[in-house]
């Protein structure tokens, strides 16, 4: 079995020539090591590679480690956001990716405000309209920019989405492409300010579509971390 080292070597290689094919700069792309289930000692193997920024999807297990390990480590909240797990998310992570309603986007709001502290989100999009996902669709992201704009202690930072499971390269292309095409459009209007540039798409499967198509964070598990058991 490889080394998580190894892999990330690996991986670095395929995110330059993937940038390279698409005529992106790679120093445009950040990783996100999905660290989810994850032992702190592997966590800090990860770290010890070059990696700095790692994804959470549970919030007691990722503030267990969040204290346990080096203070210089990034971290990010890409789960399900529960309501009653909003205060604990709040501050905790440098970024929240999946902030995927306006109820959710004003308790996080609210709870910032108590801590006196702007929180970086991005917004969940749905991008096809799955029943079985959480996340704005397109056209309800549009209607509640102004209620986002509103906001005084968030601080969008850009879209993120997962699409469904295909291998059919041209459906996924034309997801993420989809995603880039809403966050230029609302970039364009300054709405959400002038930082509104991220693109949270692509994981251990379909990260080079991703990057061709404009992603600028990329999370990525087993392709790091092996399979999870």
């Amino acid at each position: 079995m490889n080394t998580i080292a190894e892999n990330l070597r690996v991986l670095r290689e395929a995110v330059s020539e993937a940038c390279l094919r698409a005529g992106r700069n790679e120093q445009d792309i950040r990783i996100i090591a999905v660290s989810k289930t994850m032992s702190t000692a592997k966590i800090q193997d990860a770290a010890n590679a070059g990696l700095t920024t790692f994804g959470e999807n549970y919030v007691q297990e990722a503030l267990e480690k969040i204290h346990s390990l080096p203070p210089d480590l990034h971290w990010h909240f890409i789960g399900n956001i529960q309501k009653n797990k909003v205060k604990h998310i709040v501050r905790s992570f440098e970024l929240i990716h999946s902030v995927g309603s306006r109820e959710t986007a004003a308790e996080i709001d609210r709870r910032a405000a108590q801590a006196d502290y702007i929180q970086p989100v991005l917004f969940e999009i749905n991008i096809a309209g799955e029943t079985t996902k959480s996340g704005f669709s397109p056209e309800g992201f549009s209607e509640v920019l102004e209620f986002l704009a509103a906001l005084k202690n968030i601080r969008p930072a850009g879209l993120m989405t997962m699409p469904p499971p295909t291998d059919n390269e041209t459906e996924l292309s034309g997801y993420f492409a989809s995603l880039r095409k809403l966050r230029d459009s609302i970039d364009a209007k300054r709405v959400l300010g002038s930082g509104f540039r991220e693109l949270s798409m692509g994981t251990s499967s379909d990260y080079k579509i991703a990057i061709k198509e404009g992603a600028t964070m990329i999370r990525v598990g087993t392709l790091l971390f092996g399979p999870r058991g």
